[in-house]
């Protein structure tokens, strides 16, 4: 099996380069705007990209991926391979050391006893972690002594990289949270919104969806870092509010997410104060097929849950024709221009885990009413196809975004062509990639028949996202409507396959099941549409200098070595 290829192929750099910068808080105030505002400071506990990446600022992980996605480490000394020890000759376990006399903001020391209990708080049986496929296949996590950590696989795990990689999977205080444990761990406030972390940042003050303000960490392991006294995060808005702000009227340093129309983005960055920025990932818009029933006339907890099956989502045949009248081709033409790609795909990338898949591609109107008709869906007086009483009618929502109402437009007026209608519903990106439990609104929750959205994961190598469509990871509410499974699909093949992936080392094996596994949920069951490749496009202002823009982990990844260019 290749599989020191895997383990050490991937590792290009174990230190990040220097970025020429004066001493710590030097420079003033920076100020980021995302869109989409973060609504809490956890990321174990929201799956959405703006809550993870604001905690990355102050919660960080015992490595990352660079912007090339190799691993480098971060609060560990190495990344832990085959060549240097760190990973058993059986490939059972992995061990990590902690750099020596870090510090948490408060200024106690970081210790193993934080790494273990972190594993803990995510694998806790009566709690829900929105990053619980990190952990899959660890059997158990212990320290060695003060500074060095041992996770042990129930079996081999030729990608090991799971646990504590990454701004999924940061490092939390044992003593700030040794009281949020299980199911209390959504009520801890003051915790989950003001965690003490080791990041170059610390939180004055936090307003969920609204502004987080913070000051440079006195305790950050560089003296000289961060360059930046102070930071200010501001959410909310939108996506062309927030591209003016930093590329028109200089209000602001770095805007996220650009999901922008290419000529508007073109148009803002012609004010000069400015520059796009854009690269290619892992990030696909798609639709969510849900495969159970949302119906708000089900009891409360049983509402899109494992016990009702959706009463028409469920058959093959409507999931088949929904994504057949779909028009990939346009969506990107209006959406994205040479920012997007069509695709058939969950994972597009890297190449030795993409599929071939492009059957999705050709929109086939006529061919998909044919499917309905032959599956028994027959169109009423209205135009709308009903089977026993059940009509093809389905609310389908998706987060306040100008592109992605106008797919809404598109695609109901696709569906309405073979039969489909559609109630279209957009809600605030803040609230909806939010993971409030006692919120109806969130895209965990589901209570809609489909939704639209788009995310990546951490790193090279798609083990882990896969596993998030496993079984027991749908939400519900013994999970507190945590979990990454946000379709309820279930097939107990695909969990059989996913813990091969977790114990095959030979890389194009890897590739050959990773493959296999994204088209069973794609081109096999369509319990996912995958509509477009998107190219990750966000801008920084011309007077900020150490932006590397990084698709394979957090965006922000590396704020610890921005700072102000000089003369401006």
């Amino acid at each position: 099996m290749k599989i020191k290829a895997l383990l050490l192929g991937a590792i290009a750099s174990t230190a990040l380069a220097p970025m020429a910068m004066a001493e710590r808080g030097s420079d003033g105030n920076v100020s980021i705007i995302y869109w989409q505002a973060p609504s809490i400071l956890n990321p174990f506990l929201s799956g959405g990209t703006k809550d993870v990446e604001s905690s990355s600022l102050v919660l960080e992980p015992l490595g990352r991926y660079d912007e090339t996605g190799a691993l480098v480490p971060f609060l560990a000394t190495e990344i832990p391979t085959l060549e240097n020890g760190g990973v058993s000759e059986d490939l059972t376990t992995i061990t990590w050391n902690l750099k020596p006399g870090l510090l948490w903001s408060d200024g106690t020391p970081v210790t193993s006893a934080d790494v273990v209990f972190t594993a803990d708080y995510c694998m806790h049986p009566e709690g829900g972690c929105a990053q619980g496929a990190k952990f899959e296949g660890v059997s158990k996590v212990e320290a060695i002594d003060d500074l060095t950590v041992k996770v042990t696989f129930s079996e081999p795990k030729p990608n090991p990289y799971g646990p504590f990689m990454g701004a999924q999977s940061p490092i939390i205080q044992a003593a700030q949270f040794a009281d949020c444990l299980g199911a209390k761990a959504p009520e801890c406030t003051d915790a989950n919104f003001n965690p003490i972390g080791t990041g170059p940042f610390v939180v004055d003050e936090f307003k969920p969806n609204d502004v987080i303000t913070m000051s440079a960490n006195p305790n950050f392991r560089d003296p000289a870092k961060p360059a930046f006294a102070t930071l200010t995060f501001k959410g909310g808005g939108d996506a062309t509010a927030a591209g003016r702000a930093v590329m028109e009227t200089g209000e602001f340093d770095y805007a996220w997410n650009l999901q922008l129309a290419p000529e508007v983005i073109s148009k803002m960055a012609a004010a000069g104060k400015g520059t796009p920025v854009s690269a290619f990932g892992t990030l696909v818009e798609r639709i969510e097929i849900n495969l159970t029933d949302p119906s708000p006339s089900l009891p409360e907890g049983e509402r899109a849950t494992a016990k009702h099956p959706h009463p028409f989502l469920s058959d093959l045949a409507v999931r088949k024709a929904l994504s057949m009248a779909i028009d990939r081709e346009l969506l990107v033409e209006i959406g994205y221009g040479q920012a997007g790609r069509p695709t058939c795909n969950m994972v597009p990338a890297p190449a030795l885990y993409a599929s071939d898949n492009t059957d999705c591609l050709v929109q086939d109107i006529a061919g998909a009413n044919q499917m309905l008709e032959d599956a028994g869906w027959v169109k009423g007086a209205d135009g709308i196809r009903a089977k026993d009483g059940v009509r093809l009618s389905l609310l389908y929502q998706t987060s306040t975004n100008a592109v992605r109402q106008d797919f809404q437009a598109l695609i109901k007026q696709w569906w309405s062509e073979i039969g489909v209608e559609t109630e279209l519903r957009n809600i605030s990106g803040s609230v909806f990639f939010g993971g409030d439990p006692g919120s109806p609104d969130t895209f965990q929750k589901f209570y809609a028949d489909v939704e639209m959205y788009a995310n990546n994961f951490d790193g090279t190598d798609p083990e882990n996202y896969l596993a998030e469509r496993t079984c027991e990871k749908a939400p519900r509410p013994e999970s507190q409507w945590q979990g990454e499974n946000i379709n309820r699909f279930c097939d107990p093949a695909y969990d059989a396959l996913v813990a091969e992936l977790g114990r095959t080392g030979a890389l194009e094996k890897r590739g050959e099941i990773a493959r296999q596994l994204n088209d069973m949920l794609t081109k096999d069951s369509y319990s996912i549409l995958p509509l477009v490749d998107r190219g990750r496009v966000s801008a920084h202002s011309n007077t900020l200098g150490g932006v590397i823009l990084n698709v394979w982990d957090s965006e922000i990844w590396n704020a610890a070595d921005w700072y102000r260019l000089e003369g401006s």
